[in-house]
C-alpha cells in the first residue's frame, strides 16, 4: 500500500492518508513519457519536461469515475445529484464526466436525475496556491442546493485548502451531502489534508499542465498532462511576458 504525508490543518502535526483504494497512484520514480512519443504542440516542447498522463488514459479513467459516481447516488430511487463546474480549470474534466454519466443515467430514473452550474474559486497566483478563496457562483444561486446531493468537480486538489473552505461554504446552502470529484490529487506536504471523494489520479508534488490545467493562462489547450520543466517555469513566470515568450 502507499501512502502520502499530508501536514494537518493546524500545521503542527502530520498524519498519513491511504489513496490505494480510491485513485490510481502515480509513484514518485515513476519514469513518465517521454515528449517525442506523443503529440505535443511543438510551441510547448521546448517547456515542458516529460508526459505524465496521457489523454487516453486519462478518459479511460474518467469513465471509471463515472460509473463510480453512478453507484455511489440512488439515482433509481429520485436522488437528485447538482454537480458543480469550477471553473475554468476544471471544464475539459467536467465535460467528459458528464458525458460519461449522462450514459448510466439515460434509462431507471423516475426524476430529473441531475443538473449543473459553474463556480469560480480563486486560489492559485504562479505555480503556488496561496492558501486563500475567493468563491464567485457565476449567475447561481446556491440556495437552489437546498435539499440536492452536490458534487463539486475540479481539476486538480493541490495544498487542498481551496476545497476545504468551498466544501463547509456549500454546505451552509442546506444541500444532503456534498462531494469533491477531482482528477488530480497531488502529494505534497503543503496539503492541508483534504482529500477528494472521487479521486482519477494520485500524483507526485510536480507542477503540471494541460488538458486545461494552466499556468498563467498557458497551456490549458494541450490534450496530455504534462510536467513542465525548470526552464519552462522560468519562461512564463511572469504572465505579463507570456505573449513575447
Amino acid at each position: 500500500e502507499l501512502y502520502y504525508r499530508a501536514m494537518a490543518e493546524n500545521g503542527s502535526s502530520q498524519h498519513e492518508v491511504n489513496l490505494t483504494g480510491t485513485a490510481v497512484v502515480i509513484p514518485d520514480d515513476f519514469p513518465h513519457f517521454r515528449l517525442e512519443h506523443f503529440v505535443i504542440p511543438q510551441h510547448y516542447m521546448p517547456h515542458l519536461r516529460s508526459v505524465l498522463l496521457p489523454n487516453g488514459l486519462i478518459k479511460s479513467r474518467t469513465e471509471k469515475l463515472a460509473a463510480d459516481i453512478f453507484q455511489a447516488y440512488d439515482f433509481a430511487a429520485g436522488a437528485r445529484l447538482h454537480m458543480l463546474c469550477v471553473l475554468k480549470g476544471g471544464h475539459e474534466f467536467f465535460s467528459a464526466l458528464i458525458a460519461c454519466l449522462k450514459r448510466h443515467l439515460a434509462q431507471g430514473c423516475k426524476t430529473i436525475p441531475i443538473g449543473f452550474d459553474f463556480i469560480r474559486v480563486k486560489s492559485y497566483e504562479g505555480m503556488n496556491s496561496n492558501g486563500s478563496a475567493k468563491i464567485d457562483a457565476n449567475g447561481m444561486d446556491l440556495q437552489q442546493l437546498k435539499g440536492k446531493h452536490a458534487l463539486v468537480v475540479e481539476d486538480i486538489i493541490d495544498t487542498g485548502h481551496t476545497m476545504s473552505m468551498l466544501v463547509p461554504h456549500l454546505q451552509s446552502f442546506g444541500a444532503l451531502s456534498v462531494r469533491v470529484a477531482t482528477l488530480l490529487q497531488k502529494r505534497t506536504p503543503k496539503s492541508c489534508g483534504f482529500i477528494g471523494d472521487f479521486i482519477g489520479f494520485s500524483i507526485p508534488d510536480a507542477f503540471v499542465v494541460g488538458y486545461c490545467l494552466d499556468y498563467n493562462e498557458v497551456f490549458r489547450d494541450m490534450d496530455h498532462i504534462c510536467v513542465m520543466s525548470e526552464t519552462g517555469i522560468k519562461a512564463f513566470a511572469d504572465a505579463d511576458r507570456v505573449d513575447a515568450s
